[in-house]
């Protein structure tokens, strides 16, 4: 994520961040011994802001209030002490969904997803290369400070850590941000790995065999429950996103058989034409976002013993479970079957 030590880059649009993160500063400026009120106050944030899961905070107003944190505490590194202060609730339902995640990389596929409920300011994208999983921040629109990239990239660590085991680490960490001049040995404990800085993304590479191993804590139909309510929270936060209300609207019609572009078009009030040509717009087709759709959805009820392939079949809109099989292992390169007997081992 990029430091706002450059000039800023325009957006279409005021990019905001969810606002759970004030909790997480306030209790680190206290915990530092310094008045949190009186620091939120001197740059108009609210000192008890709502912990709503549609409560956003300007990306600027937080770089503000970071650059007034780090003078106060006269903490170069106050970034890393709000990654500790940050709780998984602090993100809502997508919280409780990645808490729930099957493994590593179920968790960072879900963020990949949901990522603008955490931030509006660049796309995350989950890149698989043999034996390396690499999660990468990119396509900025907006300049953020070197504390929320700090921030957010420690809480990932210390979170993946919790759900899997203490002594987890990445494999390399690459920061957009410039190395502060203090240097990078906190950044070096913190996540036991090379670390960088000054690059052109933001980046995590882990080893693909430690994303893959199964969490105790995996409640895929938990996290089903979230990843729902999640989409929901993503329909109010992008109402004029295309794919964003396509994707919800097929999860709706899917188990009615009757998934066409024509009646998600009818859903979303616009003829399939005009829907064709705002999905162009993003790069993206109807039919391709059904199959992203049935794909993502085909493997999160899957995970979920309790459902039958034949109640599967039916929920994702296929007319006999030979064709859900065929997709499945398209897919997946292995048959359902296979998928559960993996899982089981």
């Amino acid at each position: 994520m990029r430091s706002d030590r450059h000039s800023p880059l325009a957006a279409p649009q005021e990019a905001t961040t969810i606002g759970g993160y004030c909790t997480a500063i306030a209790k680190a400026l206290d915990a530092s011994g310094v008045d949190s009120e009186r620091i939120f106050r001197s740059v108009g944030v609210q000192p008890h802001m709502a912990n709503g899961p549609m409560v956003r905070l300007p990306v600027a107003t937080l770089t503000r209030l970071y650059r007034a944190c780090v003078a106060a505490t006269n903490n170069p590194y106050f970034g890393l002490s709000v990654a500790r202060h940050i709780h998984i609730s602090n993100l809502h339902a997508l919280g409780y969904a990645l808490a729930a995640s099957s493994t590593l990389l179920d968790f960072c596929r879900r963020l990949e997803r949901h990522f603008r409920l955490v931030s509006q300011t660049a796309t995350l994208r989950v890149i698989e290369a043999g034996d390396r999983i690499t999660l990468c921040a990119t396509d900025f629109n907006i300049e953020v400070s070197g504390e929320t990239e700090d921030a957010f990239v420690c809480f990932l660590v210390l979170t993946m850590r919790m759900l899997y085991k203490p002594g987890f680490n990445p494999l390399s960490v690459e920061f957009h941000r410039p190395m502060p001049r203090e240097g990078d040995e906190p950044y070096r404990a913190f996540m036991r790995a090379p670390v960088s800085f000054s690059n052109q993304t933001t980046t995590l590479t882990f080893d693909r065999y430690e994303l893959i191993q199964p969490l105790t804590g995996a409640c895929p139909e938990l996290a089903q429950v979230n990843d729902n309510i999640a989409n929901q929270y993503l329909a109010r936060l992008d109402r004029n996103d295309v794919v964003t209300g396509v994707t919800q609207k097929i999860i709706e019609l899917l188990p009615s058989g009757d998934c066409s572009r024509e009646k998600v078009a009818e859903a979303l009030c616009m003829s399939p034409a005009t829907l064709q040509v705002r999905l162009a717009k993003r790069g993206n087709s109807f039919l391709q976002l059904m199959d992203d759709t049935r794909r993502e959805l085909a493997c999160d009820y899957m995970r979920q013993r309790t459902r039958s392939v034949t109640e599967i079949t039916f929920l994702l809109g296929f007319t006999s479970t030979s064709n859900f099989a065929r997709a499945f292992k398209r897919w997946t390169g292995i048959s359902p079957t296979q998928f559960r007997e993996d899982r089981s081992e």
